[in-house]
């Protein structure tokens, strides 16, 4: 693999439609390529801006299959760019609508489909409880054109359960694509920038630019690589972080680092006491 791929997070603002979505999606990640891009991540549910409406009718109007024309036009668009693209979108299934993403490899095969495990479930009238929740964390060696990479996705509120994290960093996942639709602020910021610390891997998320509703921009990229050999002190492990407004950030991700720094700092997997952990899987 190449020393660095590049990431390009897609801060943009729903346009009022399915179509209208797709149409400007496509646009979007044709720009992306001509930045350089590798892969795209979209922000969350982007088929439908996060709109998740209460009533059985129109939420089933909104959702879409995951082999339906909105997510297949994205698989046959990354092959066309020779670019990896992150699509999320709300999926109808047989189970119930889920919160999802199909991360589609440059030769526009699909790489997996992740639904949201953690659903947002506050007793709120916009929140997802009427949504059906994921049962598991898949990780793929994602094809790019600049070499294969393992990659995970949490979808925003599973950021918040470092079991997310950790389980993908267990199998092996050196990078997170993260959709996201919420404040990004600094406890938010931290809990990632701190996912990435002690998992030792990259992560990179993606959310709405204001004035998106109860959204603010702020898409990042923490590489989680904390110390450089033969340099004092820390490193920041923020490579990017977006302001509030829409825009296309790409941001570069140095693999060779990385890989390096997991090779060399490898304390908190043998440490780990795993035998003590049995309560975190208790109810």
């Amino acid at each position: 693999m190449n020393d660095s791929i590049n990431i390009a997070l897609l801060q943009i603002l729903p346009a009022g439609s399915l179509a209208q979505n797709m149409e400007k999606g496509v646009r979007c990640c044709k720009e992306a390529k001509a930045q350089g891009a590798d892969i795209a991540l979209f922000p969350e549910m982007w088929s439908s801006g996060y709109t998740i409406p209460h009533d059985p009718e129109k939420l089933d109007a909104l959702a879409v299959p995951a082999d339906g024309e909105f997510v297949t036009r994205f698989a046959a668009l990354s092959a066309e760019l020779d670019m990896a693209i992150g699509i999320t979108f709300l999926e109808k299934s047989g189970a119930g609508p889920k919160n999802s993403i199909c991360l589609f490899d440059r030769r526009g095969q699909l790489a997996y489909k992740y639904s949201k495990v953690h659903i947002c479930d506050f007793g709120e009238p916009n929140d997802e409880s009427v949504l059906c929740a994921g049962d598991g964390f898949p990780v793929a060696a994602l094809d790019t054109a600049k070499g294969v990479i393992k990659v995970g996705s949490m979808i925003c509120y599973d950021r918040e359960f470092p079991e997310s994290a950790r389980i993908l960093m267990l199998k092996g996942a050196e990078l997170l694509l993260v959709p996201n639709a919420c404040p990004m602020e600094i406890n938010r910021l931290s809990l990632l920038r701190g996912r990435a610390y002690e998992d030792r891997l990259a992560i990179a998320t993606c959310n709405y630019p204001a004035p998106h509703p109860d959204c603010n921009g702020h898409s990042t990229l923490f590489d989680g690589v904390a110390f450089l050999p033969g340099r004092g002190g820390v490193r920041d492990t923020c490579a990017l972080e977006a302001g509030e407004a829409e825009g296309i950030f790409l941001a570069r991700l140095d693999i060779a680092l990385l890989r390096e720094y997991r090779r060399r700092e490898v304390q908190n997997l043998h440490n780990r006491r795993p035998e003590l952990y049995g309560i975190l899987a208790e109810r």
